[in-house]
């Protein structure tokens, strides 16, 4: 029966305490996105990012999306550097990332030691339109292994592209809440009954993913709040 763990604090005081190794990790950290100038970074909340004006919820705000962009490749690739001494050679790392990021995150990458392998689309049929100009329908996800990947027994063939939109009305508990059926895809990566870390595990979908596709999760997450919703839904799961 697969199993779980969620640590509460900061990935970075967290990721060198653990003493299990893992097959994969799979993280949505905060892209820390938008904002042409370091005051206008600083003046916006995740909420004003992530959230249209005319949302009729009134999910979380959350910490830590205000980096100026030497400060995000730093503090990412100190995070994907600690997160490869946890993990098993031939493991994965999958990264989400938007298109602003999208370079620094795979220099965040390589930086840390993985070998950068490739960017996964994921195209989401609900999107904000861009007025006189091209609808930003995906984000991405950035693919790198501790070495040589992973040769799973039988041979897996996961998909190239990625297709669905954020949970909606009561399903969705999180500003940036991915789709369970877009996760459960990813940490296929993973070998059947081999462990999944998130260190940015917010309200708790990659451990839910990994849950129902019979791996074991290791998550690590900030926010008091999200670790309720978090263990909640992870219970569930499991």
């Amino acid at each position: 029966m697969p199993n779980w763990n969620l640590h509460q604090g900061d990935a970075l005081t967290i990721l060198p305490t653990l003493d299990t190794l893992v097959d994969a990790v799979i993280c949505d950290p905060p892209y820390n996105s938008g904002g042409r100038t370091n005051a206008a970074r600083r003046g916006q909340g995740a909420r004003d990012k992530y959230v249209s004006g005319d949302a009729q919820h009134a999910l979380a705000d959350f910490a830590g999306d205000n980096r100026d962009q030497r400060g995000y490749v730093f503090w990412l690739s100190t995070i994907m550097a600690l997160s490869l001494k946890a993990a098993r050679p031939g493991a994965s790392v999958l990264v989400f990332t938007d298109w602003a990021q999208l370079p620094a995150t795979s220099d965040a990458i390589q930086a840390g030691g993985w070998t950068w392998r490739g960017i996964i689309p994921w195209h989401k049929p609900i999107s904000r339109p861009t007025p006189n100009g091209f609808r930003r329908a995906c984000e991405y996800v950035l693919w790198g292994t501790n070495g040589e990947p992973l040769r799973h027994a039988p041979t897996v063939y996961l998909p190239g592209w990625l297709e669905g939109s954020q949970p909606r009305g009561k399903e969705r508990v999180h500003i940036t809440q991915k789709p369970v059926a877009i996760m459960r895809q990813l940490v296929r990566i993973a070998p059947e009954g081999g462990t999944v870390l998130d260190p940015f595990t917010g309200s708790g979908t990659t451990g839910v993913a990994a849950l129902e596709e019979g791996r074991h999760f290791v998550g690590i997450e900030d926010s008091a709040h999200n670790v309720g919703l978090a263990r909640g839904r992870l219970a569930a799961a499991a």
